[in-house]
């Protein structure tokens, strides 16, 4: 009898799998090719210059800086900003296609920081543009007041949009950790609006209830959203000291983040 053994005919290759930088350029095709994002840029962009005129316009002589009307939308703008970055996550479980993105990097660790990264470092450019476009819209006019920012001073005019559009990173990484919590987008908006708008509100309403619950309105001064405020315009009469702010929106990214991963990697998606 003969014994016939099979060679053969290629050798198994080692399972491909996409670098970091590539990671990354997938998340921001992904990211750019969404009409969503565009839409919420868009309409971010809209609100952040019309405020800004219409608080320029109706200047008096409140003693505001300049500088504070650029930056107040942002109290309207943040929303939008964390429900960008909710869908963006939830999307990608709704059509199926988180499969590919884990089949492609199995470490789903990397896939949660270069979907970060990507939509931190987008949020925060195009932020950064839009701002300077509401200083270039609003400075003849303030200026006609006798309201004109110096942006000499650095402190006083620059540095407060570079930390608006920071903060406006802060936000969409926000929703980007309820995303990966919640999968839902229902759920994910929902609990980023909460957390950004509405929760500010319940807890403001303690102050009318009398020093015993002051220590209630108190933790509100530490939610992502009144941070961010003490952040970019520093208040002595009320909030955080400034490098708390900064501390607290650094543990709201952390907190989710951290937990953004520990889901991702403890679900099959």
């Amino acid at each position: 009898m003969t014994t016939i053994q099979a060679r053969a005919t290629h050798q198994p290759t080692a399972r491909f799998t996409l670098s970091f930088p590539r990671q990354l350029r997938s998340e921001w095709i992904k990211l750019a090719s969404l009409r969503s994002t565009w839409w919420s840029i868009s309409i971010v962009a809209v609100l952040t210059v019309g405020i800004a005129l219409l608080m320029a316009l109706a200047i008096g002589d409140t003693g505001m800086p300049g500088i504070q009307m650029i930056v107040s939308p942002i109290q309207f703008t943040m929303l939008l900003a964390g429900i960008l970055g909710a869908i963006s996550v939830t999307g990608e479980y709704s059509t199926g296609m988180i499969r590919s993105t884990l089949a492609a990097t199995p470490i789903r660790g990397l896939v949660l920081a270069a979907k970060a990264a990507v939509l931190a470092l987008f949020m925060f450019v195009t932020s950064l543009v839009i701002f300077g476009v509401a200083a270039t819209v609003v400075s003849p006019i303030l200026e006609s007041k006798n309201a004109a920012i110096d942006w000499a001073d650095f402190s006083g005019a620059i540095q407060p949009i570079l930390i608006a559009s920071l903060c406006m990173a802060v936000f969409a990484l926000i929703g980007v950790a309820f995303g990966f919590l919640l999968r839902s987008g229902a759920g994910a908006i929902a609990a980023t609006v909460g957390l950004l708008f509405v929760l500010p509100i319940v807890l403001s309403m303690f102050g009318m209830a009398g020093p015993a619950w002051d220590w209630i309105r108190a933790l509100g001064d530490y939610l992502p959203a009144s941070a961010a405020q003490n952040a970019i315009v520093p208040q002595d009469e009320w909030g955080l000291d400034e490098p708390v702010a900064f501390l607290t929106l650094a543990g709201w990214v952390a907190a989710g983040m951290l937990g953004a991963w520990a889901v991702l990697r403890g679900r099959d998606a």
